[in-house]
């Protein structure tokens, strides 16, 4: 049976097609794909739910962060106890944001279609090693533990050294891009979404620690703190602790009910005919409805009403000055409806009914582009890769090019539209007696 608890209570709706569908607890995290219409829905969001930062260990704990970075710089100091000490470290090298994967071959019902890169730290200290560098433990950051298998997890950045990657290539492994390995996942598998938040947790910290080498507030070099958990000033004058950086973003599903539409939208760097709900970061000194509200005006002109709470998800697969942006998403319900676009925010926006936006549900074959992703992963990782674009997957049956499509499962924006399409979002009228997400309620 699938253990919920590694993963948010506050899941998205079941499996919902056309005719509903009673499913039992256990199978609540389930893919399905039919030639008609689709919803896929997750016990959590991609990114969310990893195992390993589930409970955080006391500080006398053996697998807290402090004590398990001492028992690490001892066995970095005597080799002769690398393969026997207790716990045990597993150590993900990453490169350029990129984390070390394999792969099994191809997309297969057994056996996951890629994995983690693990190494063990005597692996990690001779291949560092062999290109003239000294592991130490600073250059180590903690991601969590595994008690009940007397294991502790670690990632470094071996960006700087070029001499990891011929070697490790030797090994069928490769570093490969967070996205492609989000698109490549396997929804219904829990280890490889578990996977996913692991990296996703992985490069979010390592390239906050490369942009925050300063202290902003006296210029000096910062040093990691709690086995790189959080940096700090290294000027004995200053000593101001630094922690990791988290951008938070409203994204919503603007709606009009009395005319049974949705306002979607498109910006210049989405790929040919991709639709999206509106997004934009939060500002200083106001709350998330009220940056839903400022957003939709801003780019839209449309006015909103009504903000409902739907679900959040940490997004570690943006560029490097915002490692960890925290999506947090909203229904909100229009009450004006002329459509003024800010060509310097987005391309177009555009009302859209249900109808439309199902057969867009239709049309994107998001399992295509799941097994191209997955292809590309096994070409890397055996040193053929091929450039290959992800969104010409997203065709109809007859080969014809989809009129639009939406973000795939891997995203909450996916969701958000999928909720409204299966008649999932709450009636305004109703908001304020919605249970918050997190609850034991069904959603």
């Amino acid at each position: 049976m699938v253990k919920l608890s590694l993963f948010s209570s506050c899941s998205l709706h079941l499996l919902a097609l056309s005719k509903k569908l009673v499913l039992p607890n256990f199978t609540r995290r389930t893919l399905c794909s039919v030639p008609t219409t689709m919803s896929i829905n997750l016990q959590s969001h991609a990114f969310a739910g990893n195992p390993l930062r589930s409970k955080t260990p006391k500080l006398s704990d053996p697998f807290s962060p402090t004590q398990a970075l001492e028992t690490l710089k001892t066995q970095l100091l005597d080799n002769t106890h690398l393969p026997s000490c207790s716990p045990s470290f597993k150590v993900l090298p990453f490169r350029k944001g990129r984390p070390l994967a394999s792969t099994n071959g191809g997309i297969s019902d057994l056996k996951p279609n890629w994995c983690l890169g693990w190494i063990s730290l005597a692996d990690c200290k001779g291949l560092l090693g062999n290109c003239g560098v000294e592991l130490s433990g600073d250059s180590l950051v903690y991601l969590g533990s595994r008690p009940e298998e007397d294991v502790v997890y670690w990632a470094v950045d071996v960006s700087k050294e070029d001499g990891v990657v011929p070697e490790l290539g030797g090994k069928q492994l490769c570093f490969v891009e967070l996205r492609t390995l989000m698109v490549a996942t396997d929804w219904a598998d829990e280890r490889a979404m578990a996977e996913l938040a692991v990296a996703g947790h992985a490069r979010a910290l390592l390239e906050w620690h490369s942009t925050a080498l300063f202290c902003g507030h006296c210029g000096e070099k910062t040093v990691p703190k709690e086995a790189g958990r959080r940096k700090q000033c290294s000027s004995e004058l200053c000593r101001k602790r630094v922690y990791p950086r988290v951008d938070p973003v409203v994204i919503m599903l603007v709606i009009d009910k009395e005319n049974d539409r949705a306002l979607l939208s498109r910006q210049s760097r989405f790929v040919p005919r991709m639709w999206s709900c509106l997004a934009g970061f939060i500002e200083p000194g106001e709350s998330l409805e009220e940056a839903v509200k400022r957003e939709t005006w801003e780019e839209t002109g449309i006015e909103v009403g009504e903000v409902v709470y739907h679900s959040s998800q940490p997004w570690p697969v943006g560029p490097s000055s915002m490692p960890c942006q925290l999506m947090v998403g909203f229904f909100a319900y229009a009450k004006s409806l002329d459509i003024n676009v800010d060509k310097e925010e987005l391309e177009d926006a555009e009302w859209h009914s249900r109808e439309d936006v199902k057969k867009a549900l239709t049309f994107a074959e998001y399992e295509k582009a799941q097994k191209t992703a997955v292809e590309k992963v096994e070409q890397m990782c055996r040193g053929v890769e091929k450039g290959q674009n992800l969104s010409a997957d997203f065709n109809v049956e007859s080969g014809e090019l989809a009129p639009m499509f939406i973000p795939g499962p891997f995203a909450i924006a996916h969701h958000l539209i999928s909720s409204w399409v299966y008649q999932d979002a709450p009636d305004s009228a109703k908001a304020h007696s919605k249970q918050p997400c997190g609850s034991n309620s069904n959603l």
